[in-house]
């Protein structure tokens, strides 16, 4: 089993950005230990698990999972070196990403090369697709307003499956498209706050091939930027950027008033960040805050919702990853006075400024601004049930140990470490 665990264990563990000392040191024990459990001779005890599960990114079952894996496919896989033997659930889900994104850019490519008109069929009626659009923007709207973003996932399921069924009593045609490219997203927006990343990434590739198939270019490159920023959240920046170029080639050839463009460049500008290259996130931000020059509506409030409003939480989170920690707090702490954010528009938004702002407290080793704003981000979590801040703060943790016996971080760590294993 030792090859099999290295192959898992070990390489999740470097994936999150750990060295053995590190881990060790998060859970209270000695590095050896961390080798042994990577090298299969021993197992984690139960009392270390939740706690593991939760800064390796994973669930209780994808741990066990690695950690319990059969010892014939460990004896496979030295047997022939070449052949891949993934060590858990999680690593299955990575490749399963990585094709998935592949299929979408390279779909995207192959319908910009054979750019020819789609005739739309009249096997459905032009007030059923109207139907299907009303019903979108309304589940929408539902969305953005509610505070458990997963209370709706039941409905946008059903209405999944209505219009799966009138694809079925129809030809496949450029408006029953368009309509499944928008509510694809949707439901993709479900999985990622739900951290179910493979199957939002899923959707989001479905998202893509039906905007193309309708030649809806900007929900087409809107697919495409929430493809990238599940990788630019995992920290594979490289391959968000490669996304975001494509998806920029589709965007331009969209609606010029929209505001299509000026969110693809402010996900290229987190991806920029995320890569170190100052210089080309500098422009990316430049080029997204002539969001402010276009008249009139700049979004539909659906699936482009980019009206330049989080710039300042956006920009704050590049500076933060590019360690310039002052022009950060300060385009933080303004996001957080705007309108969208103290009116309890967006808790997710909201959350994530907290986030990071309780980040540059870590990074100052300044303990009150880590419990303030740490704490506040932690209770919109609990009171949203959101996947996407709780992850956002089970990324502080792994320096917690670094503050020593200081109590309140204690508690702090805790009650995040809660939000990993509910």
């Amino acid at each position: 089993m030792g090859k099999e665990a290295d192959m898992g264990l070990a390489k999740r563990r470097k994936a999150m950005g750990y060295s053995q000392e590190r881990l060790a040191h998060a859970l209270g024990v000695d590095r050896t230990t961390v080798g042994r459990w990577e090298r299969g001779e021993t197992t984690p005890e139960g009392v270390h698990r939740p706690k593991m599960a939760m800064l390796l990114h994973l669930d209780l079952a994808e741990l066990d999972v690695m950690l319990t894996l059969p010892r014939t496919a460990c004896l496979e896989s030295v047997a022939s070196p070449s052949g891949d033997c993934h060590g858990s659930g999680h690593n299955n889900d990575v490749i399963r990403r990585e094709f998935l994104r592949l299929m979408a850019t390279t779909g995207a490519l192959t319908a910009l090369a054979h750019d020819e008109a789609e005739a739309i069929a009249d096997a459905v009626e032009r007030g059923s697709i109207d139907d299907f659009h009303q019903m979108n923007d309304h589940l929408w709207r539902v969305y953005l307003l509610a505070r458990s973003k997963g209370s709706i996932t039941l409905i946008v399921r059903e209405q999944l499956g209505v219009l799966n069924d009138a694809l079925r009593k129809s030809h496949q045609t450029s408006a029953l498209c368009e309509v499944a490219g928008d509510l694809l997203q949707l439901s993709g927006e479900l999985a990622f706050d739900a951290n179910r990343y493979t199957d939002a990434a899923a959707d989001y590739t479905l998202a893509t091939s039906a905007s193309g198939n309708a030649h809806a270019f900007d929900l087409w490159a809107c697919a495409l930027v929430r493809h990238a920023y599940l990788d630019v959240f995992e920290g594979r920046f490289a391959q968000a950027a490669e996304t975001l170029e494509v998806a920029w080639r589709i965007a331009i050839r969209g609606d010029s008033a929209r505001s299509t463009r000026h969110w693809v460049a402010s996900v290229q500008a987190a991806a920029y960040a995320g890569l170190g290259t100052v210089g080309s996130c500098e422009r990316a931000l430049d080029e997204a805050q002539q969001v402010a020059d276009l008249n009139g509506p700049v979004d539909n409030g659906g699936w482009l919702r980019f009206d330049g409003s989080r710039l300042d939480e956006e920009r704050g989170a590049c500076y933060v990853r590019l360690g310039r920690l002052d022009p950060a707090e300060t385009a933080l702490k303004r996001a957080l006075v705007s309108d969208a954010l103290t009116k309890g528009q967006s808790i997710r938004r909201r959350g994530a400024a907290l986030a990071d702002l309780a980040v540059i407290g870590m990074k100052r080793r300044d303990v009150e601004q880590l419990l303030t704003y740490g704490g506040e981000a932690l209770r919109l979590a609990q009171q949203s049930g959101s996947g996407y801040i709780a992850r956002k703060l089970q990324a502080l943790r792994a320096d917690f140990g670094s503050w020593g016996r200081d109590r309140r971080v204690a508690e702090l760590d805790a009650e995040i470490g809660v939000l990993g294993v509910m």
